[in-house]
């Protein structure tokens, strides 16, 4: 894809205040019939289907821990957070050369974009506790560091994940933008939880195999599951201030959003130092 055309590749959707609310929504429910409607292909994926759904297979354990874990203490969760599945894609399209305003653009459609995970029909935590070495609280230069002790948690997931993305809120440009950086996309949470992209493909609809925001309304619940606070953009998002170089704080509601999330992973079995978690009954 030329840069120049990755430059422009915004679209009507997804720019902060560009519509109503409620005509944005009405836009979307439109989008989403014809898409479901249509067999065309769209970003070169034939339908019909609202969802492009990515496939991965984890190749490594798994660890993202929640954002209001410490770094010595934290429990992990068991599936990418939406706003960990936006900033791989947006990391992927700096590697595969977009120019930096593509990029800021693509952010910021993205903002829109609503994100469902399909777990691994399997997932086994470990329980860990390691030595480090951090800064004491009254750093010397005789003493930078201390030896201490932290508790990690890693996942082993058996089977592959699906990301679906609902294509109703960009457009057909943004769409190939996805399909073409999904394809980059190598690991997801902290460094070293590598994944292997397997395709893509559209759905109509989702199952309960995905997660769901819990405040979503005729939702229906899984065989097993739990709640997690999953963080995903806010309205106000930009790639000035969500980027790790930036000065700028994120601020809560306004860049970065929580999300209480039905993940359709239940706890079946623990043990010394693991705990095991299921998708069907």
């Amino acid at each position: 894809m030329p840069s120049e055309r990755r430059a422009g590749a915004r679209g009507t959707r997804g720019r902060a205040g560009a519509h109503d609310p409620a005509v944005a929504a009405a836009e979307r429910e439109a989008r989403a019939r014809q898409l479901n409607a249509s067999a065309a292909p769209v970003g070169g994926v034939a339908g019909p289907g609202r969802w492009l759904v990515a496939t991965y297979r984890p190749t490594a354990l798994f660890s993202l821990k929640l954002s209001a874990a410490t770094s010595a203490v934290g429990k992990t969760l068991l599936v990418p957070t939406m706003y960990a599945v936006k900033m791989a894609l947006v990391d992927a399209a700096f590697r595969a050369g977009y120019p930096d305003t593509a990029c800021a653009a693509l952010l910021r459609a993205l903002v829109e974009v609503d994100v469902r995970i399909a777990p691994t029909p399997r997932a086994v935590v470990t329980h860990t506790y390691c030595k480090i070495r951090q800064e004491p609280k009254t750093p010397s230069p005789t003493q930078p560091y201390i030896s201490s002790v932290a508790y990690r948690e890693v996942v082993y997931l058996d089977g592959d994940w699906r990301w679906a993305f609902d294509l109703a809120a960009v457009s057909d440009e943004v769409a190939g933008q996805l399909v073409e950086l999904l394809a980059h996309v190598s690991y997801i949470g902290r460094r070293g939880s590598f994944v292997q992209f397997l395709g893509v493909r559209r759905e109509v609809a989702l199952s309960t195999e995905y997660t769901q925001p819990q405040a979503q309304n005729g939702f229906a619940l899984p065989p097993r599951w739990h709640v997690a606070p999953l963080d995903d953009f806010g309205p106000e998002a930009t790639l000035d201030v969500l980027s790790s170089y930036s000065a700028t704080p994120p601020r809560r509601d306004r860049h970065r959003r929580f999300v209480q999330t039905i993940v359709p992973l239940g706890l079946v079995n623990v043990g010394p130092g693991f705990s095991e978690y299921a998708r069907d009954a």
